[in-house]
């Protein structure tokens, strides 16, 4: 990570005199996009693929694939407990490099602008994603992923336009040790501190108490409002790896090396925290927060790795499609019933005379579908920017 206050966008922001010229500007990171797409891949029909093929193959390779593309019940971490939070690490890097850009060439307002507007834009569509007002107020659903995403785009950017470095080194620290210590010491009634049974902890005892309309389970909701400040945490993480991959003279064989040594290190510290303050996804645990960062910055490490340096790109392609479409395809996702398309093409015959494997064929299909989209939209430079 960046280790002086000069490596922030601080540093460079305009004064009250005025933006300053703009800056040499810092090529487009591919591997960034990739890493973006592959782990939407994961969302918009690969995950679906492996768990229809699940229940007609049951080998040692499958089995591995599908326990580690399911949810964890509560403590503990696979695969895909990592989906979400590298997606919110991904939205901290690219912000340093957006942001950056913003604050050197239009000034700091402008900055400010930019992150509510985008962040607020976010919210709605994650409150349009889950269906609005559709069946009335109370089925309204206020915390999601799209809306967890918004507000953490939304206070990441505004730590990030004001503070240098160190200031956002100390929020990063305050929102994890103060989540530890909240959920900790508080008592929770008729529980008391230091709970984390799903239902008994504080996070959860907030959402009964404080969230209104619909929640995910039951009387709380896995993206509800006491585990967003550690969220924030994460995308801090993503904004630390940005300003490191910007700004360090390291060379780009360095730069890998780093990221992957500080990934192992931050999985290794989470892992221990952990024995502490279990690692759960559903309330977004500080140790959750460091293993997820962790394996985040690996992941963009290897990409970054075998992508900028080894110069091995086409193959991740298809995944660029998404990564630079990746709201446009979660939406599709949503209000696009893809599988009643994708029946139509292979349904009937074609699909029986896949026998067990007809579920399979379908969602290969639908991801087949997804990567099309993606693609028409990357030939004619149609990207849903906020």
């Amino acid at each position: 990570m960046p280790n002086s206050s000069s490596d922030t966008p601080s540093s460079s922001a305009p004064t009250a005199t005025g933006p300053k010229p703009a800056a040499a500007s810092h090529p487009r990171l591919l591997s960034l996009d990739a890493l973006r797409g592959f782990d939407m891949f994961w969302i918009v029909g690969a995950e679906e693929i492996v768990h229809a093929m699940h229940k007609v193959n049951h080998s040692s390779a499958v089995n591995l694939l599908t326990n580690q593309l399911t949810h964890k019940d509560w403590v503990g971490v696979g695969f895909y407990d990592l989906i979400f939070p590298l997606f919110v690490f991904i939205v901290g890097v690219s912000l340093v490099f957006s942001l950056t850009r913003i604050l050197e060439t239009h000034g700091r307002a402008t900055a400010y602008r930019r992150v509510i507007t985008r962040g607020a834009i976010l919210y709605v569509i994650g409150l349009f994603y889950y269906g609005g007002f559709t069946e009335g107020f109370d089925h309204i659903r206020l915390m999601g992923v799209l809306q967890r995403i918004g507000l953490c785009y939304l206070f990441t950017g505004l730590l990030f336009c004001t503070f240098r470095l160190k200031g956002l080194i100390v929020a990063c620290a305050s929102l994890l040790i103060g989540y530890c210590l909240l959920m900790t010491l508080v008592p929770v009634p008729g529980y008391g501190a230091g709970v984390f049974v799903e239902g008994q902890n504080l996070a959860n005892y907030i959402d009964k108490g404080y969230l209104p309309f619909f929640k995910w389970d039951g009387d709380h909701d896995p993206e509800g409002l006491l585990s967003t400040l550690p969220a924030i945490g994460t995308c801090l993480l993503g904004v630390f790896t940005g300003l490191f991959l910007r700004n360090s003279p390291l060379s780009q064989q360095k730069k890998a090396a780093f990221l992957f040594g500080a990934g192992v290190c931050s999985v290794l510290l989470g892992f221990l925290w952990g024995l502490q303050f279990p690692i759960i996804k559903k309330i977004w645990t500080s140790s959750y927060v460091l293993v997820a960062g962790g394996y985040s910055c690996i992941f963009l490490a290897v990409f970054y790795q075998v992508i900028e340096i080894w110069g091995f790109r086409k193959w991740a392609t298809p995944f660029v499609w998404i990564g630079l479409n990746p709201l446009t395809i979660y939406l599709i996702h949503n209000m696009v019933d893809l599988k009643m398309l994708a029946n139509r093409l292979v349904g009937g015959p074609i699909k029986a005379g896949f026998g067990d494997y007809a579920d399979v064929l379908v969602m290969t299909v639908i991801t087949a579908m997804s990567f099309a989209v993606v693609h028409f939209l990357y030939r004619r430079k149609i990207f849903l920017r906020l």
